[in-house]
C-alpha cells in the first residue's frame, strides 16, 4: 500500500516539474552548419557550441566538446577538447577520437576551425592513428 501511495506522490510530482518546466520560456538553442573536410568532404552541423555532428563521403563523426578556452580576450581565435567517435560507411574502420582545436571567428557569424584528433582505430584490434579537418561554419 506505502509503495502505491509513494508512486502516485512520485508520478503527480514528477508531472508538475515537467509541465512547470514545459511552461518556461523556450531556451535558444545555437545551431552552426558547415562544410568541412574531415571524413572526406563533409557537412557539420554544430548545436550549442557543444554536440558537432559530421557527414562525409568516407563515413561520419561524432565530437562533444570537452573545453573551450581563449588565448587572449582580444584575439579572434579559441581553443577546444573534445572526445568523439567516428566509423567509415563501409564498416572496415571505426573508432574514438579525441580532437584538439583552434577556432577562428573570421566575422559576424563566420567562423573556421581546425583540428588533430587522435584516433583509436577499433576494427581489427586497437590501432592508433591521426587525424585532422579544417572547416567553415556559419551560426544562427
Amino acid at each position: 500500500m506505502n509503495k502505491a501511495l509513494f508512486s502516485g506522490a512520485l508520478g503527480k510530482l514528477l508531472f508538475a516539474v515537467s509541465f512547470s518546466s514545459s511552461a518556461d520560456e523556450p531556451q535558444k538553442t545555437d545551431l552552426s552548419v558547415g562544410m568541412a573536410l574531415d571524413q572526406d568532404l563533409s557537412v557539420v552541423v554544430e548545436i550549442d557550441n557543444q554536440y558537432r555532428f559530421t557527414i562525409g563521403n568516407d563515413g561520419g563523426a561524432f565530437d562533444y566538446i570537452i573545453s573551450r578556452g581563449e588565448f587572449d580576450q582580444s584575439m579572434p581565435v579559441s581553443w577546444y577538447v573534445g572526445v568523439g567517435g567516428w566509423s567509415e560507411w563501409e564498416g572496415k574502420e571505426f573508432g574514438a577520437r579525441l580532437p584538439l582545436g583552434l577556432k577562428w571567428d573570421i566575422s559576424k557569424g563566420w567562423n573556421m576551425y581546425g583540428q588533430i584528433h587522435p584516433e583509436l582505430d577499433l576494427y581489427s584490434g586497437a590501432k592508433l592513428q591521426v587525424g585532422g579537418a579544417l572547416g567553415i561554419k556559419y551560426s544562427f
